[in-house]
């Protein structure tokens, strides 16, 4: 499977080594938020906190404004951005209802039922 493959599923973003290398800062970020005292100094300041980090624009802007599809696209892992969902009391639920676009009930009952149907669009490039 080529990298073009990857980038083609669509809503999906596959975290790759270049994902990986990309999000880097930011997920050591995330990973800072284990600690009470991080949690706290974050939360009274976060733009400047995330300021003491050498992330990108973009992905300070993903964390200030809990952006979740645009902190995934800037190489953010969902395992790490969970750190971020914890310190703000959200949960797993309520952050992919956001970032599906449908409600948490919806999205529950969706998960219940067994995820998302297979059938549909499973390509950007031929869903043109």
């Amino acid at each position: 499977m080529s990298d073009d493959d990857l980038h083609d599923i669509p809503g999906t973003t596959v975290f790759t080594g270049e994902q990986t290398r990309k999000g880097y800062q930011l997920n050591q970020f995330c990973m800072s938020l284990r600690s009470a005292a991080n949690r706290k100094r974050f939360l009274s300041d976060e733009r400047s906190y995330v300021d003491e980090w050498p992330m990108s624009e973009a992905q300070k802007q993903a964390v200030l404004t809990r952006d979740w599809n645009a902190a995934l696209a800037e190489g953010g892992n969902i395992y790490f951005l969970a750190k971020i969902l914890a310190t703000d009391g959200t949960s797993f639920p309520e952050a992919a209802s956001i970032m599906t676009g449908v409600s948490v009930e919806e999205y529950t009952a969706m998960m219940i039922a067994g995820g998302r149907s297979p059938q549909g669009l499973r390509s950007i490039r031929e869903g043109r």
